[in-house]
């Protein structure tokens, strides 16, 4: 696999919200080539979260590195982990906005619906600030 795509980094207040948290920094990376078993993906992004410090001391944690998979084409995949497509990715605008940036013409795979309809249906909400321009 290799990178085909990278995101704006956007910052926002962690969902769900924490007092006092530190705002976060979400991206979406796209990935090109021959994926491998969603399985052997997840477990090779929890090894390099590990690698960065990661720790999970209960569900939500602020941590210090947080890698999903949103999707792997149009693979609807209930059990086991990972679900997918990641099954509140149509729900976080944190994910939506640099997914947008990475895949406009991107479509849930479950859902039927582009990222653009999938954004203009969550309410205004906290929106994601693009660092950096």
């Amino acid at each position: 696999m290799r990178l085909a795509a990278l995101s704006r980094w956007y910052e926002t207040e962690p969902v769900p919200p924490m007092p006092g948290a530190p705002r976060y920094v979400n991206g979406v990376a796209r990935l090109e080539g021959t994926a491998p078993d969603p399985a052997a993906l997840l477990a090779a992004l929890q090894r390099l979260e590990e690698g960065a410090g990661r720790q999970r001391p209960y569900p939500n944690a602020p941590r210090t590195l947080d890698l999903d998979i949103v999707a792997v084409d149009a693979v609807l995949r209930t059990a086991p982990d990972p679900v997918l497509p990641h099954p509140r990715a149509h729900l976080r605008r944190f994910v939506l906005e640099p997914l947008r940036d990475v895949a406009p013409g991107w479509v849930h795979p479950r859902l039927g619906t582009t990222v653009e309809a999938l954004l203009a249906a969550l309410p205004a909400g906290d929106l994601p600030v693009p660092i950096g321009g």
